[in-house]
């Protein structure tokens, strides 16, 4: 009997839809996975749907999203692997922090708690939600300049400018404020099981031009991890931005981490 192949479940962050990993599930397809990408709760098939009903997500935060994307891994089967990007990759962390998942790989991870540098660049990419206190539950659209100051400076302005058109979608900014206070709340829905052993591997994967997420970012995320002995890895990709997993550079990050899952044994 054939073996079955290993189920991956890819996470999207903010402000970009389920779709946008299509080029993804391909490329795993293609090495023998079996893919899926779920939106978050309540988000619309298409971008075009997920646009004209922004309100469908509002006030969707970190644990509600956990609580989501945990169901659709109990349906697959404990050796599914989490891939996220972004808020995407927070939530990877957080699942792989309570047992869920055989292992996970967090690009751009966004914040979690007891991660302290708050770089300029990442203030002002959050600023479009947390600019307005009264986002909190609200979902909240980037602009194409917001875009491009955010994901896609690190890209051509026409480049970024098509990826804004073809991926972005309003997003609830409630997880935001969430990762912005969390080292000021005890029981912070950004808070992930860093010190959880046993558990499977985690690669950190970060680009170094990254606004969103800063690079000093996802050092101190690792740094978090310092006192697990699970396998916890880090790499980077030089000069890429946050928009590293749709631009037209992400079949190298999506073979690296292709190339490091087989290094695992997953």
């Amino acid at each position: 009997m054939a073996e079955q192949a290993r189920p991956v479940v890819f996470i999207h962050g903010l402000w970009l839809h389920a779709t946008s990993w299509q080029p993804w599930i391909e490329r795993f397809q293609a090495a023998g996975y079996a893919p899926v990408a779920p939106g978050w709760p309540n988000e619309a098939a298409t971008v075009a749907e997920a646009r004209a009903n922004p309100e469908a997500v509002a006030n969707i935060g970190i644990d509600e999203a956990a609580a989501h994307y945990a169901e659709v891994v109990s349906g697959l089967g404990e050796d599914t692997i989490l891939i996220g990007h972004s808020f995407g990759g927070l939530l990877a962390e957080k699942l792989l922090g309570e047992g869920i998942g055989a292992g996970a790989v967090a690009i751009d991870p966004a914040q979690i708690k007891g991660v302290l540098p708050l770089p300029l660049a990442q203030l002002r990419s959050g600023f479009p939600a947390l600019g307005n206190p009264a986002n909190l539950h609200r979902a909240v659209s980037l602009t194409a300049p917001q875009f491009r100051y955010g994901f896609g400076n690190a890209l051509t302005e026409e480049e970024s400018d098509a990826l804004f058109e073809s991926w972005t979608i309003p997003s609830p900014a409630r997880p935001l404020f969430q990762a912005a206070a969390a080292n000021f709340v005890m029981h912070s829905a950004a808070a992930v099981d860093t010190k959880r052993e046993p558990r499977g591997p985690l690669l950190l994967i970060s680009g170094t031009a990254d606004h969103t997420v800063p690079d000093v970012v996802t050092k101190s995320t690792l740094k978090q991890y310092r006192d697990s002995m699970a396998v916890t890895e880090f790499k980077q990709f030089e000069g890429r931005g946050h928009s590293l997993t749709i631009d037209h550079g992400w079949g190298d990050v999506a073979d690296a981490v292709l190339e490091w899952l087989a290094a695992q044994g997953l």
